[in-house]
């Protein structure tokens, strides 16, 4: 099994999600996140008050699935969240030695799935 752990625009995500869904993925974990990178920061206006934002908002995607769907699903994230401007965000695959599901104490991919 494998995760991946996908940072992306806010702006993309609802074309990731639908695109992620016509791959038979159900489930994923969304976590709104703030960072930086070779993106630059903006000048933002707070209370009449210009201030240098640094970190832009993102939107961190998380999921276990099985090696077989790994390429599969890179390739509908790639397609579905480049806007091809700086700031597109990362996909990372990182290996899974176990999963367990609590309530039931299934292991592996089932826990998953």
């Amino acid at each position: 099994m494998k995760k991946i752990e996908t940072i992306i625009r806010p702006d993309v995500f609802s074309e990731v999600r639908q695109a992620l869904a016509l791959e038979g993925i159900d489930g994923l974990s969304v976590t709104e996140i703030a960072g930086c990178g070779r993106q630059e920061g903006r000048t933002g206006l707070f209370r009449g008050n210009n201030y240098e934002m640094e970190f832009h908002t993102k939107l961190k995607h998380e999921m276990v699935v099985e090696d077989h769907l790994v390429e599969k699903l890179v390739e509908a994230i790639l397609n579905h969240a480049s806007t091809n401007e700086v700031g597109d965000g990362k996909i990372f695959v990182l290996p899974v030695d176990e999963a367990i599901r609590i309530r039931t104490k299934e292991r592996g991919a089932v826990a998953v799935n």
